[in-house]
């Protein structure tokens, strides 16, 4: 299966009111593995970044002026997550904004990416996992124990690595396990090999069994018996022991 992780930063919100795309960033992964491409753009957006936009990214009107438009970038972005599931913090905030981006280009039969793509919503899956608490991608790093330190500043194509490393955390646990010796993805993600596996020497001592004393049976069987009085039957450990105590058939 071939995922894209993406991310936006735009002018501001909400789109209906005029804001456009000025980063785009995306990630490809096959399977669980981040392949290598990416796809990054700044654009110049036509009109002025919100303050309080600037106060989230940092992109200024002065950066993206040499910057090139959308539709100049329209076809290679295209391509690139045509075909594939794209993974989204928040989904609906930045699909709405690149099908406004297509809606613009005149008679563009891509201003629907659901058309194209299939998209899961890492924030709707962690409302779903964690109800209740906070669940920014910021959160999700703390709670995954994903370094997100060099995030001072949102950043499309930083926050979409990041939420990578989210996703795959999300999903499966670790994210760079592999076999002894072998390099983990092999292509500049950050990956480390893993360390060989180590065997015990067959020719090891054993490791000496303590049997409990009688104090420590005594403990036990008051325990039990503690147990079945406050529960009103019999514990599970007793019973098992029952069991084992029969002849065998």
């Amino acid at each position: 299966m071939r995922y894209v992780v993406l991310d936006t930063e735009t002018t501001g919100m909400p789109v209906t009111d005029g804001h456009r795309i000025i980063e785009i960033g995306c990630v490809e992964m096959e399977g669980r593995r981040l392949t290598g491409r990416h796809f990054h753009v700044y654009l110049q957006p036509e009109r002025e970044i919100d303050e309080g936009a600037i106060a989230v990214h940092g992109i200024t009107d002065e950066f993206l002026q040499d910057k090139p438009r959308f539709r100049e970038v329209a076809d290679e972005f295209y391509e690139f997550i045509r075909g594939a599931e794209l993974i989204i913090h928040n989904a609906a905030f930045d699909i709405g904004f690149i099908n406004n981006e297509f809606a613009l280009l005149a008679q563009d039969e891509r201003s629907e990416v659901n058309d194209y793509c299939t998209v899961l919503d890492t924030l709707a899956m962690a409302r779903e996992r964690h109800p209740g608490q906070r669940n920014s991608l910021d959160a999700l790093c703390k709670r995954y124990g994903v370094d997100n330190s060099g995030r001072e500043l949102h950043g499309a194509l930083l926050d979409a690595e990041i939420l990578a490393d989210v996703y795959l955390a999300m999903t499966g646990g670790q994210t760079n396990l592999s076999l002894a010796g072998e390099i983990g993805d092999g292509n500049g993600s950050g990956r480390q090999q893993a360390s060989p596996i180590r065997r015990l020497p067959a020719e090891r001592q054993p490791t000496p069994v303590i049997k409990a004393g009688a104090a420590d049976l005594q403990a036990h069987a008051e325990r039990m018996a503690a147990i079945e009085k406050a529960s009103g039957s019999q514990p599970l450990w007793l019973q098992m022991e029952a069991q084992q105590s029969l002849p065998s058939q």
